[in-house]
């Protein structure tokens, strides 16, 4: 079964009525259930499931530490480009914006890399707009190239690419590709990209399934929580990555949950999304999926970020610069988005380590690997 078949088993305005009709009682027992389904995970994010959110959080916790101990691993996004040939309502890089396009040269990247190190970094990502033919496959090589002798752990968030493009990703030695399909709505996704290759709904939906065929060791995936009604989005995304589990077994699984945040040419977001219902979510997702990676970005705010080291993360960015050359190079470039959390490295750290957690900078090394 092809992934548009399996996320078709439920319509968008069933989901969302399935969501609405559950009841407290049904959402208890989603949450007695030792081994979760996915109408388990759609009951737990119902409202029906929000005077269960303490016994969900402890859970989570408890979960989570079987799982992957008291330990959050650190990352920092290096941006390698803001030239972009989509048009997205929301993106600050959106083609449409009358801004100063920026790529990084190769000494640019080297800089950019030193500085990341200065601050301990070992997991980089490495994040550019949809330019298919400035930023492209041979540039991202040569990115990777450059940057290999100075983090242990690269990943990679870029256009959507072909299946060979991302075996030689893998053979060069990222270590896992996140895509997010924004919405899963089919019907308003055109509104929201109404020109350029992102605008294909289908490819882009079809993405993951080219990065597990290529044997990437770990897919990142998630919805842009603001476009449309979270719940229903983020149903869709854990049917998602349940088909992806079947298929592509041997392959890690990561989730992410990017709330609109303000950008140049910014849209105002249709659905707003409170801080109490992210944590439902990420209950929800730690609940259904132990082994599922839960990785959450500097968009959230301090407060958030302290209180969620011990409810299910797994994974925390920090110190994020938005824009390319945003550490050395090019400080005042246009950022992708504004960021809450503007604590440094060490700041984060410190505040890990104040709740009893441990900063883990490094938990990878291509030696590792089959693949070196």
């Amino acid at each position: 079964m092809e992934i548009k078949d399996y996320l078709n088993q439920f319509s968008w305005s069933d989901v969302g009525n399935r969501i609405m009709r559950c009841t407290e009682i049904e959402a208890q027992a989603s949450l007695n259930r030792p081994k979760k389904n996915i109408l388990d995970f759609l009951n737990l994010i119902s409202p029906a499931a929000e005077p269960l959110l303490e016994k969900m959080a402890i859970m989570s916790n408890q979960i989570t530490q079987q799982r992957f101990g008291k330990t959050i691993q650190l990352y920092a996004p290096m941006y390698l480009s803001n030239e972009c040939q989509n048009i997205c309502t929301y993106c600050g890089f959106s083609m449409d914006n009358k801004i100063k396009r920026k790529t990084l040269s190769n000494t640019e990247i080297v800089l950019e890399a030193l500085a990341l190190k200065d601050m301990g970094v070992n997991h980089v990502l490495l994040v550019s707009g949809e330019a298919n033919k400035i930023v492209e496959i041979e540039y991202f090589l040569n990115a990777i190239r450059l940057l290999k002798p100075y983090f242990s752990n690269i990943s990679i968030e870029v256009q959507p690419l072909s299946q060979y493009e991302y075996e030689r990703l893998h053979q060069a030695g990222v270590h896992s590709v996140l895509v997010y399909q924004e919405t899963y709505h089919e019907e308003v996704y055109k509104t929201y990209h109404p020109k350029g290759k992102k605008s294909n709904f289908n490819y882009r939906i079809d993405t993951p399934d080219r990065i597990g065929s290529a044997g990437i060791h770990k897919i990142g995936m998630g919805v842009l929580l603001g476009l449309e009604d979270w719940r229903i989005d983020s149903f869709y995304n854990a049917m998602h990555l349940e088909y992806l589990q079947k298929k592509y077994w041997q392959t890690k699984y990561s989730v992410s949950f990017p709330r609109l945040r303000p950008a140049e040419g910014f849209v105002e977001p249709n659905f707003i999304m409170e801080d109490k219902h992210l944590l439902q979510l990420i209950c929800a997702y730690r609940l259904w999926n132990p082994d599922l990676e839960i990785s959450i970005s500097t968009r959230e705010s301090e407060k958030f970020r302290d209180h969620i080291i011990k409810l299910g993360a797994t994974t925390m960015s920090a110190a994020s610069k938005t824009n390319p050359g945003g550490y050395t190079v090019d400080p005042q470039s246009l950022e992708q988005f504004e960021i809450s959390d503007e604590r440094s490295m060490q700041e984060i750290k410190n505040k890990i380590k104040e709740v009893g957690y441990d900063p883990i900078m490094k938990d990878w090394d291509n030696c590792f690997s089959a693949i070196n």
